[in-house]
């Protein structure tokens, strides 16, 4: 009697820890990649893959024509466009429930989007910088770049206190006005036009066909297979190295085995076909092949 006793505790304890990790949302999690993506982390490149948790300051980069989508506890996302560098510091949920974080971006065009109709009943303490300005987030959509010598912030909805460096804060709390600091000079708020403020966007969005990766995703990229586990491992660090989610998945081949190269959780086969072809013209692999 005993031992069921203290079996049935120790199914209660397993049970209630595994309820509240499941709880527990990450602070940021990756939802789609547009390779290449990856993430600096102790000097280690590490790829992006859909369904990672990124910790406090990881380094988010991405390559040419690359975008990521992430999501963060307090149910935002956030959004990175191409030769972007976009470093999250201080992250974390506090005990009273108010979401902090601060979101660095030093290369790049980035959405911060709020989702108002997320279950989220706490605070949130989020600030974004683009190089040296300073954006206060109050519950919003907002859209901004850093470049070499320019920085742009644009207010799609909600507010922002946007703070440079030397000057008092600018409120921008106009649906779709934006800031502009060009070459150290902070220029009028200003308006933006439709078109302009379509073709920023743009610039974030994930582009469907074009490389995309997201959870679930069921088709994947065969860019090497060889007999040699060795060989295998090289092409795949090769591949990882530039911001390409690799996995190595041995396989029988008439009853000998081989290693597949494989890049897994594209959207559609015509996204798989766009990094395999990519991959080809690149001569990052010889041959490469889409299947589910």
């Amino acid at each position: 009697m005993m031992k069921r006793i203290f079996f049935g505790a120790a199914v209660l304890v397993l049970l209630s820890a595994t309820g509240a990790l499941a709880a527990a949302a990450p602070d940021v999690a990756v939802e789609e990649v547009q390779m290449p993506a990856w993430i600096e982390r102790g000097g280690t490149n590490i790829p992006l893959v859909p369904g990672m948790e990124l910790k406090d300051h990881d380094q988010v980069k991405t390559g040419p024509g690359a975008r990521v989508l992430l999501s963060t506890a307090d149910g935002s996302s956030v959004k990175l466009g191409e030769r972007g560098s976009l470093a999250l510091e201080n992250l974390r949920m506090r005990p009273d429930g108010v979401f902090e974080a601060a979101l660095k971006v030093a290369e790049g065009a980035f959405r911060f989007t709020t989702d108002v109709l997320a279950r989220f009943r706490g605070r949130r303490e989020i600030s974004i910088s683009i190089a040296a300005v300073t954006a206060g987030i109050r519950g919003t959509d907002l859209w901004g770049k850093s470049a070499p010598d320019k920085q742009i912030v644009c207010l799609i909805e909600g507010k922002v206190e946007v703070t440079p460096p030397g000057e008092s804060p600018i409120d921008l709390d106009q649906r779709l006005s934006f800031y502009v600091r060009d070459k150290g000079q902070s220029q009028p708020v200003a308006t933006v036009m439709p078109d302009q403020l379509t073709q920023w966007a743009t610039e974030t969005e994930t582009q469907p066909g074009r490389g995309v990766t997201k959870r679930g995703g069921k088709w994947k990229v065969i860019a090497a297979s060889d007999r040699s586990l060795d060989k295998a491992l090289d092409a795949s660090k090769q591949l990882r190295d530039a911001g390409y989610a690799a996995e190595i998945i041995p396989a029988k081949v008439k009853d000998k085995r081989v290693y597949n190269v494989v890049l897994p959780n594209f959207a559609s086969r015509k996204d798989a076909e766009f990094v395999a072809d990519a991959l080809k013209a690149q001569r990052r692999v010889e041959r490469a092949r889409v299947g589910m």
